[in-house]
């Protein structure tokens, strides 16, 4: 075990499976990319999109310029399924960009995690759909999402 671990580890189970999930919402929800890119292998491999990311640095080069982009951005996780050491979610999040257009991107992410529970595999498939900011539904302080707001499932989503 490294000391870069982050428990709970694989073999997953429903209950640990889900913390992982809020784990990532969580750090994605902080838009800080040097501390996001903690939660991935230094060897990590991304496809995001149509772009393939290679380890922590182009991680964290690719995050700076999505929250460049994507401003207030506001994420929810949801955990779809699970097996050992791979963890599938869906997930939707918005933001606006530099003009004020609105937008909800939803997708869904399988992850695939080593023996110290940092992911070395993330493979995401993102929609974005234009909404008017009267649309939105996530209106908490940027951050973490409030224990109490509804998750994509209350929601609708």
């Amino acid at each position: 075990m490294t000391t870069d671990a982050r428990p709970p580890f694989p073999p997953f189970t429903r209950e640990t499976a889900a913390q992982k999930v809020r784990q990532a919402e969580d750090g994605w929800n902080s838009r800080d990319p040097e501390k996001v890119a903690l939660a991935y292998s230094v060897d990590s491999r991304w496809r995001n999109r149509a772009e393939f990311i290679d380890g922590r640095e182009e991680i964290v080069a690719f995050l700076t310029r999505k929250w460049r982009r994507e401003l207030e951005y506001r994420l929810i996780k949801e955990l779809w399924a699970f097996d050992g050491n791979r963890i599938a979610v869906r997930f939707a999040y918005e933001s606006h960009d530099d003009s004020g257009n609105w937008f909800r991107s939803y997708g869904n992410e399988n992850w695939e995690f080593d023996d110290d529970g940092l992911m070395r595999k993330r493979y995401a498939c993102i929609n974005d759909l234009p909404i008017k900011e009267s649309e939105r539904l996530y209106h908490w302080p940027l951050g973490r999402r409030p224990d109490d707001h509804p998750s994509l499932s209350d929601l609708g989503l």
